[in-house]
């Protein structure tokens, strides 16, 4: 890897995708989970899996719009969408693809910035592209520890 951003983009694919010197990655803690196990809720006034997975999909798709110069303050489906009523292993299918979708998109981006790129202010945003990219890693790590205790407690 020649560069910083190609640096970010390979952390934020391992952090999601898997080979990560910390444990688990995002699909590795999501391995075999099902439907209804995603949308359990075994925290009292916590989120879900399910809520958790759509959350990381979501912000991944507001930083790839950040991006492009998008001044967007939250994910379209809002911060942690609740599954669809009666939600099947075929609509939870659909959010991991989606989920992937983003995250591919994004990991290209990433790769593709240049170093002057990374020192850009984000748009509507008091901080620069190449912190919102750390903190897109850090985000999906996260998130990614919660997904392993909830799973525990399934």
């Amino acid at each position: 890897m020649n560069n910083e951003s190609e640096r970010l983009a390979d952390q934020l694919k391992r952090a999601f995708e898997g080979d990560a010197w910390h444990g688990p990655s995002l699909d590795e803690a999501l391995a075999g989970v099902t439907a209804a196990q995603a949308i359990a809720h075994p925290i009292a006034d916590a989120h879900s899996i399910w809520e958790i997975v759509a959350h990381i999909s979501g912000w991944e798709d507001v930083i790839a719009r950040r991006l492009t110069g998008e001044a967007i303050a939250e994910p379209i489906e809002g911060d942690f969408p609740s599954p669809p009523p009666n939600a099947s292993d075929a609509d939870w299918a659909v959010l991991r693809t989606r989920a992937h979708e983003r995250h591919n998109g994004l990991v290209a981006q990433m790769a593709a910035l240049s170093e002057a790129d990374l020192l850009k202010i984000v748009a509507g945003k008091p901080y620069p592209i190449w912190m919102m990219a750390h903190g897109a890693v850090s985000h999906a790590l996260y998130h990614t520890g919660q997904i392993v205790l909830l799973k525990k407690l399934l």
